[in-house]
């Protein structure tokens, strides 16, 4: 899942774009006829000369220190304010404070290193100090507003209102007091982000068990990696690699249990306060702000609109999962009764069971495809699959400083031409990030600097003893966040860097990563790259077919346990933060969405990332909206070939090379011919799969 660093960057960056007519500079010329901006080389890496924590520092610092520079001249002008003098200098003074914020986040979050980790959580925080101040400042406001746009084209002039209209919603134009209190609740939230995410890397739950046979029922690639100590006790953690395989196949429903309970109160208890104290933050800004809540805030400036939308497309979605969630609760229950007569259903149980239900009733053992998804192979895979579709292709990179030696680096290239670079940092250590996301560090911008991403997960793999057997969910995992990569990096040559694809509305960026998932689901596409790891036989298509039709078993609960997240982070910032019990709401949510009951002692909200990412804080639904979207997307491909030439080069062109220049809603009706839709979405979800007959 992807995470947007910056609270107020798609507002900041948000300038007015240079006619098209006018060329694109890397210098300009101050009224003096000094030089005012020097730009780097356009594929500079933004590691570029670090090493520890001290250049870390030097050059993060230095960035912070150019956009004041920028800052001051810009204040400076006199005369008439022209996109020269104003809007060139107003976009390269945020990219500034933006790579410098994003690369603080980021080694905050993955950096093997305690004393870099610690400089990336001050430094993110002066980040956002600088960021709060310009963006408070009416002098700021003044200078764009004063911006002469007769010459302007229609694209700028779309820009110039959407920065205006932002500026305002952050409180630009309120009393100097206001803005004073505003500035001081925005740092203050910041430092209680980066407090929650840390907790989450660092308060991670560790148990052991005391011998191998607790370990029934699991692949014997995970069993070898976890050695016994000297007195046969395993020890597992809390981290996805552990928890995934341990819920789907350990027989063993006491282990089961207790990784369920384990992973589900990691940052407990610190988490209680840092995320009540986030809620009342956010809370107040909204008031002062002139909302009743943050989620009236939040979702002014999304493709929903408003929150009545959401709790409407909230409830929607729960009653269309109603019938078949129901459906699908009854056939576990049947099956773990067949072996535990009276027994009850339990949340730990829900992906063992399942597990079993696909082997009898759909003739599918989900560790038959684990051979044919050894990592390696499918990194490449989803490098050559995306690169085919979309007309692309990437470079592996020696040499770019990395902040640790399983980080692999890629250029992406457009027949020949430099489109961006992408980090791969892809397998789980001790302190880094758990969570799978894509951070965008480089927006990019055309003939000024290459954009450049990143993508965070922890995936098997990564050591010469270990094939790296992949589950085909953790597949899709990589799948979807390579999506971001592409629309990201593609999307980051604009003429500016506030107009690249990260500032298009927050509840449309999922969308193209999860179109991107389709292609795991094609036989054709996975016989290309998913290969025995021993053999080398291509995965069958009969199969890929059975995996197909199995994995729609477990849709209409999943869809519920979706909108659970989705409820909970709405209710969390549109209620009373002073009368809020968070474990009590999402107690009462689950037990309203799910037919299995809220563990007592469990705490998933403070270990809920999201809560701490301004991109999804109250607007978790943006995952289901995406799909919504991706779904309707989907139509404009030949499902029974995806990798016929044309459409998805026509997607890369329509939707992702625009950027934000366009709505979000705009890009989807370039590429449909229409609005967007939920027919799609609604079959998917009840289309109903026959069971084996064998």
């Amino acid at each position: 899942m992807p995470f947007a660093r910056r609270t107020f960057v798609a507002v900041l960056f948000a300038v007015a774009a240079l006619s098209a007519q006018q060329p694109v500079r890397l210098a300009l010329l101050a009224q003096g006829g000094q030089p005012l901006l020097r730009g780097e080389a356009a594929d500079s890496p933004f590691t570029a000369g670090v090493g520890d924590a001290t250049t870390f520092e030097q050059s993060v610092d230095a960035r912070l220190a150019r956009a004041k520079r920028l800052l001051d001249d810009l204040l400076a002008v006199t005369g008439p304010r022209t996109v020269a003098n104003t809007l060139e200098p107003y976009d390269e003074l945020f990219n500034e404070v933006q790579t410098a914020g994003s690369y603080a986040t980021l080694m905050a979050a993955v950096h093997p290193d305690e004393a870099v980790r610690k400089a990336g959580d001050a430094l993110e925080r002066r980040a956002d100090a600088l960021e709060s101040d310009i963006a408070l400042r009416p002098e700021v406001l003044s200078a764009v507003q004063a911006i002469r746009l007769d010459q302007a084209d229609t694209e700028t002039r779309y820009y110039v209102e959407r920065t205006l209209r932002d500026l305002r919603r952050l409180g630009v134009d309120r009393p100097e007091a206001t803005r004073t209190r505003l500035k001081g609740l925005r740092d203050e939230l910041t430092v209680l982000m980066s407090e929650y995410l840390r907790n989450i890397r660092e308060r991670g739950r560790r148990f052991t068990v005391a011998s191998v046979k607790e370990l029934d029922g699991l692949p014997a690639d995970f069993i070898a990696r976890h050695k016994p100590d000297a007195s046969g006790a395993i020890t597992l953690t809390s981290d996805i690699v552990d928890v995934r395989p341990v819920l789907t196949y350990a027989t063993s429903e006491a282990l089961r249990k207790r990784m369920y309970i384990e992973s589900n109160s990691v940052a407990y208890p610190e988490n209680l306060a840092v995320l009540s104290k986030m809620l009342t933050v956010r809370s107040e800004m909204a008031r002062l702000l002139g909302y009743p809540n943050w989620a009236s805030h939040d979702m002014s400036v999304r493709m929903s609109g408003d929150v009545k939308t959401v709790s409407a497309f909230i409830d929607r979605v729960v009653a269309a999962a109603g019938r078949k969630a129901a459906r699908e609760y009854d056939e576990l229950l049947k099956v773990k009764r067949q072996t535990r007569a009276g027994s009850a259903l339990n949340v730990w149980d829900r992906t063992y069971y399942a597990d079993q239900v696909r082997r009898s009733n759909y003739d599918f053992d989900s560790q038959s495809i684990r051979p044919y998804f050894a990592f390696d192979r499918v990194l490449k895979g989803v490098l050559d699959v995306s690169g085919r579709i979309f007309a692309l292709t990437y470079r592996p990179v020696d040499g770019v400083p990395v902040w640790h030696q399983s980080v692999r680096v890629y250029e992406m290239l457009d027949e020949g031409r430099l489109v961006g670079r992408v980090y791969l940092d892809l397998h789980p250590r001790p302190n880094k990030s758990p969570n799978a996301y894509t951070s965008t560090v480089r927006q990019g911008a055309l003939n000024k600097h290459i954009p450049e991403a990143v993508l965070v997960a922890s995936l098997p793999g990564g050591r010469p003893d270990d094939p790296g057997l992949m589950t085909h969910d953790e597949v899709r995992t990589l799948f979807h966040e390579f999506g971001h990569v592409v629309h990201r990096l593609v999307g980051g040559h604009r003429p500016w860097y506030g107009m690249s694809s990260t500032h298009l509305e927050r509840d449309f960026v999922e969308a193209p990563s999860q179109m991107l998932e389709e292609w795991i689901w094609d036989p054709q596409t996975l016989a290309t790259f998913a290969t025995h790891y021993q053999t080398g036989e291509p995965i069958p298509a009969t199969l890929v077919m059975q995996m197909r039709r199995a994995s729609e078993f477990g849709q209409g609960l999943d869809v519920r346990a979706q909108m659970v997240l989705a409820r909970a982070s709405l209710s969390y910032h549109e209620r009373d933060p002073k009368r809020l019990d968070t474990t009590a709401v999402w107690k009462d949510i689950q037990n309203r969405y799910m037919p299995y009951p809220h563990v007592d002692g469990t705490y998933r909200e403070l270990a809920f990332a999201h809560l701490a990412n301004p991109g999804y804080a109250s607007a978790y639904y943006t995952y289901m909206w995406s799909l919504v979207i991706s779904k309707d997307l989907l139509s404009g491909f030949d499902v029974k070939n995806l990798s016929t030439p044309g459409a998805a080069r026509r997607y890369r062109d329509t939707v992702f090379a625009p950027g934000s220049s366009k709505p979000a809603a705009t890009l989807v009706r370039d590429f449909l011919g229409r609005p967007f839709n939920a027919t799609a979405w609604e079959q998917w979800l009840n289309r109903e799969t026959p069971v084996s007959t064998h």
